[in-house]
């Protein structure tokens, strides 16, 4: 049944449009809220406080642009790592760069000392990339990077590695056996635990789990190499995937990756438009709803997801509350006003959205209701009280 959305806070985006390469993104991590967004230049990091005002910000240079690689931001927003084509790099808040660790280059070429010396060829612009984040702690890197690993016999030779963050020491190292075209690490409460979702084109979707116990790395396959990491909930106790096709997501055990629930794109409803319309003049596979490869945990119990690109050629794209704790109903949620795009989740009761112009991101939560039990009228999960208009932006 539709479930209303209230507006928790809308949040200006830091960076005109004409200066930035990516949507700002949110982040919620052991209390701290981060604002992040990648300009042509640098990566901002705004501090966000109970009220998701800015109580801080600073801009890191970038050292290459964002098309030559992937940034990611510590969990106090005080270090960035840069994973690039040739290396990775991480930067304090004055800009400074900690330290430098260089790898095999993605494009295959022997090497280069900077940008500038490959910023004009071709076969460094259209290539595959690794990626990189922190731990919960902000004391270790993960990395995804082209490794030198001669005793990988698997279809690439991708690397993932574990660093200090301070200094860059390879604490450890392990093939992935993937040949990415792209990758991103998804987080997880335990610092020594990491999920790594790896992107081959239409080769499929190898999903990675790392575990660190301080002396060894032991890396897990997750889902038949057809599996895109979402997220992981707020205890950790749980991974929530999307098939490669979009056409299932599921709900897995951490512990060792087993599917707790599945649900099928097909238990969807038909957009609304195609019972107005005229759906005959759609093919069958047309008017299937898939899921978008973007989705999370709302809370432990809640997972909030879209069908965003395929419902573009109808309309407005829909996105749905799903119980995760009785792995049934599914709710779609109904806004306020027109929402673009897919929902993106925050674990803290909240989940947020970009305006169509990308200059502003609203926060949601659920309205209090027989569903969420009885609640403050007045207050949400967050903990933070509605605003009670705001311009769309």
């Amino acid at each position: 049944m539709p479930q209303p959305a209230r507006l928790v806070s809308t949040i200006a985006a830091p960076l005109a449009f004409s200066r930035a390469d990516d949507a700002p993104r949110l982040e919620w991590r052991a209390g701290t809220r981060l604002l992040v967004q990648r300009g042509d230049t640098e990566l901002l990091v705004q501090n966000l406080d109970e009220t998701w005002a800015a109580s801080e910000t600073c801009r890191i240079p970038a050292p290459w642009p964002r098309r030559y690689g992937h940034c990611a931001v510590s969990p106090a927003g005080d270090l960035a790592v840069f994973a690039g084509l040739h290396a990775l790099q991480v930067l304090d808040r004055e800009g400074n760069v900690r330290w430098q660790a260089r790898h095999r280059c993605w494009a295959g070429c022997a090497g280069h000392e900077s940008f500038t010396e490959y910023a004009d060829e071709r076969d460094h612009r259209y290539v595959g990339s690794g990626s990189a984040g922190f731990s919960a702690d902000g004391t270790l890197v993960w990395a995804h990077v082209r490794g030198p690993l001669t005793h990988d016999r698997g279809r690439g030779a991708d690397e993932w590695r574990i660093m200090a963050a301070e200094d860059g020491t390879v604490l450890a190292r392990a093939a992935t056996h993937t040949a990415a075209e792209g990758s991103d690490h998804v987080g997880h409460p335990d610092p020594g635990q990491m999920g790594l979702t790896v992107g081959e084109g239409q080769d499929g979707a190898p999903l990675r789990w790392g575990r660190w116990n301080g002396r060894t790395l032991t890396v897990d396959s997750f889902g038949d190499e057809n599996r895109v990491l979402l997220a992981v909930s707020p205890t950790g106790d749980r991974l929530l995937t999307v098939t490669h096709d979009q056409d299932t997501l599921a709900l897995h055990r951490v512990a060792d990756g087993v599917v707790e629930a599945a649900l099928s794109a097909d238990a969807l409803p038909p957009h609304p438009a195609l019972t107005t319309g005229r759906p005959e003049t759609f093919e069958d596979d047309e008017t299937q709803a898939f899921f978008d490869y973007e989705g999370g945990f709302v809370d432990e119990d809640t997972v909030v997801v879209g069908t965003v690109e395929s419902d573009e050629e109808f309309g407005t794209g829909r996105h749905w509350l799903i119980d995760a704790a009785r792995r049934g109903p599914v709710d779609r949620l109904v806004y306020p006003f027109e929402v673009p795009g897919p929902p993106r989740a925050l674990g803290d009761g909240t989940w947020y959205t970009a305006s169509a112009t990308e200059s502003a991101l609203h926060v949601w939560s659920t309205v209090p209701g027989p569903r969420g039990g009885a609640r403050d009228q007045s207050r949400d999960r967050s903990g933070v009280a509605p605003v009670r208009a705001t311009i769309p932006g």
